[in-house]
């Protein structure tokens, strides 16, 4: 990979992250990391021959939280969405698919951010035995 492909993708991910709106990414993403930071942790403990139990919960408390963030992002966004359209009247159909898919940014996000934590928590369940 050039440089400047790794500088495009790294745009395209600000971008995206732009798009799906500051407030809601950055709790996502604040959640996901956390997540994770419990699983690493539990990992650590692993380590230590003790039971990661609390941390395994913390880190699905995290996981669902970045998933219900996500889809209430989503909702808002097609709120927003339908306003825009009813205050157009009549409005062209790629300003509204732009707008769905722009409300869809954050469900997306929060998906991800859960699936990604699941298997690190199936993991950590499975070395936890």
């Amino acid at each position: 990979m050039t440089l400047l492909t790794i500088f495009n993708h790294h745009f395209l991910v600000a971008n995206l992250f732009q798009e799906g709106g500051p407030l809601f990414m950055s709790l996502i993403l604040i959640a996901f990391l956390t997540s994770l930071f419990f699983i690493i942790k539990g990992f650590i403990k692993l380590k230590s021959n003790a039971t990661s139990n609390k941390e395994i919960k913390l880190a699905i408390d995290c996981s669902l939280l970045a998933l219900v963030l996500g889809f209430l992002g989503s909702v808002l966004g097609l709120i927003q969405a339908f306003d825009s359209v009813e205050a157009m009247g009549n409005p062209d159909p790629s300003i509204f698919a732009g707008g769905l898919k722009i409300s869809l940014l954050t469900a997306t996000f929060g998906l991800f951010s859960f699936v990604v934590t699941r298997i690190g928590i199936f993991i950590l369940r499975l070395a936890n035995k």
